[in-house]
């Protein structure tokens, strides 16, 4: 018994022109494909830039130079961080002698709470420094008008305030001796 089985269709006919190798088919081919395929990526390129950042969004989120050549001692300047106003001080040594004597008056007078580096854990909040009196004589500081909460010259809270805790500092680094990098550590 033989297993093939040959089928017939009555309006088949078989090509006999056909070539198993046309060469100008061929070429049309590769053209065509080539084609499409710079077409594919000339509309992928653009399509996958939309996924890249905007220049907003990395200054956004990217640290923040600051040139300090150009303030005045007990000068400040307003620089905007992660969409956040960034108040950067140059105090004097009598705002930096001002902050001592206010710790049973603050909520975290040593700014303890996780939400601070390291280096902003001592009475300036600030990198290197050693040392505004406020409530009742408040001659200085820092007030949220939103909240009614008075911060000292240190962005610490005083008690009995709305804000529940001190002003973030962000991490921050000396670049040189006129610059500091908002938005990044010393390594």
């Amino acid at each position: 018994m033989n297993p093939t089985l040959p089928l017939a269709c009555p309006g088949a006919r078989a090509s006999v022109d056909a070539t198993p190798h046309d060469p100008d088919k061929r070429q049309w081919l590769i053209a065509t494909g080539a084609a499409g395929g710079v077409a594919a990526l000339a509309t992928a390129v653009p399509f996958v830039s939309t996924f890249a950042p905007s220049e907003r969004a990395k200054a956004a989120g990217g640290p923040v130079e600051v040139d300090l050549s150009d303030m005045a001692t007990g000068g400040s300047k307003t620089v905007e961080w992660r969409g956040k106003p960034v108040w950067v001080v140059k105090r004097t040594p009598a705002m930096l002698a001002a902050l001592q004597g206010h710790d049973a008056q603050l909520v975290d007078p040593q700014s303890q709470k996780d939400q601070q580096a390291a280096y902003a854990r001592n009475e300036a909040r600030a990198v290197g420094a050693a040392n505004p009196s406020l409530p009742d004589g408040w001659s200085g500081g820092f007030f949220c008008p939103c909240h009614g909460s008075t911060f000292g010259g240190a962005g610490r809270v005083f008690k009995n305030k709305p804000a529940p805790a001190n002003l973030e500092i962000p991490p921050y680094r000396y670049a040189s001796d006129s610059r500091i990098l908002i938005g990044e550590d010393a390594a």
